[in-house]
């Protein structure tokens, strides 16, 4: 059995397409999707400003085996989120990630000050 690790991926990306229909929804529903929304979680959250409506990014938490490393935690992310928005009828494009591996992750603790 392998070693498991855990992976916070963003994927970023491009409206593109987007029907009326689509951006009217996205721009009713911003203030939901807005810097207090910004989670990482295994089923994606979406986050977006609503002017101009441009750019977004979805933020996953990924459990893959640890030899496929950062790659196929990208891969799980980016197919979920393809998935996601095409289920909710978004178009977009020019996808493309950022992994943090959580546990190779070096932690640097401020030390104690001294009185």
């Amino acid at each position: 059995m392998s070693e498991q690790h855990t992976y916070r991926v963003i994927v970023r990306g491009v409206w593109d397409g987007l029907t009326e229909e689509a951006r009217a929804r996205l721009l009713a529903e911003a203030d939901r999707h807005g810097m207090t929304s910004m989670r990482f979680t295994p089923e994606g959250s979406l986050s977006y400003e609503p002017s101009p409506l441009k750019h977004f990014s979805m933020r996953y938490v990924v459990v893959c085996d640890a030899e496929d490393g950062e790659e196929m935690a990208a891969a799980i992310a980016e197919d979920q989120a393809e998935t996601a928005l095409r289920g909710l009828g978004y178009g977009f494009r020019d996808l493309r990630s950022t992994v943090t591996d959580l546990d190779t992750m070096k932690i640097n603790h401020k030390p104690a000050s001294r009185r």
